[in-house]
């Protein structure tokens, strides 16, 4: 789909928390200009369970408005909801986007049976290459390799937003289903996938350091293990302070220090605590970003 840093995009709002879709026109000129890769826009980083349908829509037309296809875009359709996201995939193919990143139903869950059908039931409706993004810690299921195999043989699945953390169970994704393509959904984990195998990254740092990012992945990629590798442990301290409190919180709080205009988060999102503002602000600071 892909190579390199994908940004998993956060949504800027105003302070009545509509969305400002201007500041969204400046976030993609931003990435275009930083050597970001992909953009990955209504995913978790992107706060898309609070976001309505005509937002979301609103959303990406503006994207594909400011983009100009000068990055793939990559739109999260997910839902626990199968004909909810039958429709809006359809409708986000219709409009022109690159691909679907589509996460695992979470709440209601679903068995094996039923998450295998709900992926291939949306994956039959429309031609656009499809992400599936495995994020046990937030929809409590883990994909199975079995499942993985199947859904697999689906030509349009063809890759995995891994964010398991579980390097052992990546390891056998790399080993045991080598049709996907997979990205690192952990930014403390970029280069120990793309050890075993993986082609990029869908990174909430990127928000905030995307020429970091991007040469991460590429320095790993064209063989430069060492600075990849330094890249990595250098900016560990601020990914972990990125995680401080719930994402997107933190990072969107580096960005307002940061001099970008991107808002708050949708409740049930709160402020970020004192203590984790310090945190955040040291750790931004240990990189060399003027605060």
């Amino acid at each position: 789909m892909f190579k390199g840093s994908g940004v998993a995009l956060i949504t800027p709002f105003n302070e009545d928390m509509s969305v400002n879709y201007l500041e969204i026109s400046k976030l993609v000129e931003y990435h275009c200009a930083n050597s970001t890769d992909a953009l990955i826009i209504l995913g978790t980083t992107g706060e898309a369970s609070t976001l309505t349908d005509d937002e979301k829509i609103k959303i990406v037309e503006t994207v594909l408005d400011v983009n100009k296809k000068r990055l793939p875009i990559i739109v999260g359709a997910g839902s626990n909801n199968t004909k909810q996201a039958i429709e809006m995939s359809k409708k986000y193919e219709s409009m022109g986007v690159d691909g679907l990143l589509l996460v695992t139903p979470y709440y209601n869950k679903g068995n094996e049976d039923g998450i295998y059908k709900h992926f291939i039931s949306i994956a039959e409706f429309v031609k656009l290459p499809i992400m599936l993004y495995n994020v046990p810690g937030r929809t409590g299921v883990n994909l199975s390799l079995g499942l993985l195999k199947k859904l697999a043989k689906q030509k349009n699945i063809v890759a995995i937003k891994e964010a398991s953390g579980d390097i052992s169970y990546a390891c056998e994704i790399a080993r045991l289903v080598p049709e996907l393509e997979i990205y690192s959904g952990n930014d403390d984990m970029t280069v120990p996938l793309m050890s075993i195998g993986a082609v990029g990254t869908v990174s909430v740092l990127a928000n905030i350091e995307p020429k970091v990012v991007h040469n991460m992945v590429y320095s790993f990629l064209n063989g430069d293990v060492n600075e990849a590798r330094r890249l990595q442990l250098k900016y560990n301290g601020l990914v972990k302070s990125l995680f401080v409190e719930v994402n997107p919180i933190p990072v969107k709080k580096a960005m307002n220090i940061l001099g970008m205009n991107v808002g708050g988060c949708r409740l049930p999102l709160g402020e970020l605590e004192q203590k984790s503002i310090e945190i955040l602000k040291k750790e931004l600071a240990e990189v060399g970003e003027e605060i």
